[in-house]
């Protein structure tokens, strides 16, 4: 995953024993408060340049929490458009010469997905209380349905702990699989093919940004709407 030089000062923070997708999640952090501060320097009613982009931005990720999770939207706005937003930065820094996608490394991924799986239980729990359970259980309605009811309780439960992993390994994959092409086919054709290989890196990255966030929105809706 090294094949070409890390961009100073990285390689400092690299050599002195720090892993390379840890320092390279710091210089992602880096890039998102760059541009939170210049979109808060260039604030003006006709927005332009980095304000535009911003507003863009904010206004999908706005437009995403209303449309999938209803009146508790907003108040996941901020979680959802903060994941989203690091993770696209993470993915286009692996399409930087010299540079490596933090997302490329399992530990990330599970960093992020950690979160998304403990928020989606802790405000099931918090909106319904013990009623929250009647998400796993399928609908109670007599005691002959008992023993299906167990059945889809452990079925439920073993689904919820398998999303972290889904969702880390998901975009690990992708991520690791996009760099590979890039490489090899850089190596075989390197004049023509990486042109339209960082194309299609471009898409994969902000695919995978949109797939990893579209799930943890949904994930977070489920656990808020009522159970029938």
């Amino acid at each position: 995953m090294h094949e070409a030089p890390f961009i100073f000062p990285v390689n400092l923070l690299i050599h002195a024993g720090i892993p390379a997708f840890v320092a390279f999640s710091w210089v992602a952090t880096i890039i998102i408060l760059v541009l939170a501060v210049l979109a808060r320097k260039s604030l003006s009613l006709v927005p332009r340049g980095v304000q535009n982009l911003v507003e863009v931005i904010m206004e999908f990720f706005l437009d995403l929490v209303d449309t999938n999770i209803g009146h508790l939207g907003r108040h996941f706005f901020p979680f959802i458009a903060t994941i989203g937003i690091y993770i696209l930065v993470c993915n286009f820094l692996g399409l930087i010469p010299g540079c490596e996608a933090p997302t490329s490394n399992l530990n990330t991924n599970a960093a992020l997905a950690l979160p998304v799986f403990f928020a989606t239980h802790i405000y099931g729990i918090k909106e319904h209380g013990f009623g929250y359970i009647k998400h796993f259980v399928g609908p109670m309605r007599s005691l002959p349905a008992l023993p299906l009811m167990i059945l889809m309780f452990v079925i439920e439960v073993i689904g919820h702990i398998a999303r972290p992993l889904t969702l880390s390994v998901r975009l690990f994959g992708n991520m690791v699989a996009k760099h590979k092409i890039i490489v090899i086919l850089g190596l075989l054709s390197p004049a023509v093919v990486p042109t339209a290989i960082l194309g299609l890196g471009v898409l994969v990255s902000v695919i995978q940004a949109f797939v990893f966030v579209l799930l943890t929105t949904l994930y977070l809706a489920g656990s808020v709407e009522h159970a029938h």
